[in-house]
């Protein structure tokens, strides 16, 4: 066939919307009633949209007020339909981007189980001490260690266990608070 007459591609041309995905933690303040968390999580899943971190507790009790902090994946389109949506949920006060915001503190706690003897714990705690992990569990054959911060400093943290005898980690998700004299 002759290059001339080959096919060039549809004469029709449809853009793809190739927005790149952003990682955003959001913090919604809401009431301290039953449901309330199962309402939040099913907006996300009913959408299809993933949360990469959730937590939840009650920040202020004499108004049984609590706070979602969110942690999600997602293109900046589908983080403006997030908090539109979370917004019109009647129990919901506030959703504040704390990623677009600016100037926020993000903190995890990390409970990690390391098993070893020999050169392999003494190097355990060795790194652990230069993380300022904090032994909660010593055994003679495991340690557990205690280690909050920023999420990349927990990650880097069970990177380096691993090949020391990393045996299991439990994460409990993002806290996250802006910085400044306002409040949510």
């Amino acid at each position: 066939m002759n290059a001339h007459l080959q096919p060039t591609g549809s004469a029709y041309f449809i853009t793809k919307e190739t927005q790149e995905t952003e990682r955003h933690t959001l913090s919604v303040l809401v009431d301290n009633e039953p449901g309330i968390l199962a309402r939040v999580v099913g907006l996300f899943s009913a959408r299809g949209y993933n949360i990469e971190s959730l937590t939840v507790s009650e920040t202020e009790h004499g108004r049984r007020l609590s706070r979602i902090t969110v942690v999600v994946i997602a293109t900046p389109k589908v983080l403006v339909q997030i908090k539109v949506q979370l917004e019109r949920l009647v129990p919901v006060h506030r959703v504040h981007d704390l990623t677009a915001e600016g100037a926020s503190i993000e903190r995890e706690l990390a409970l990690i189980k390391v098993a070893g003897s020999g050169d392999h714990r003494a190097e355990t705690l060795r790194l652990a001490d230069a993380f300022r992990a904090h032994i909660v569990d010593a055994t003679v054959e495991s340690f557990v260690f205690e280690v909050t911060g920023k999420p990349d400093k927990i990650d880097s943290f069970i990177a380096l266990m691993q090949p020391l005898g990393l045996v299991e980690v439990v994460r409990t998700g993002l806290a996250a608070i802006s910085r400044g004299r306002e409040g949510m």
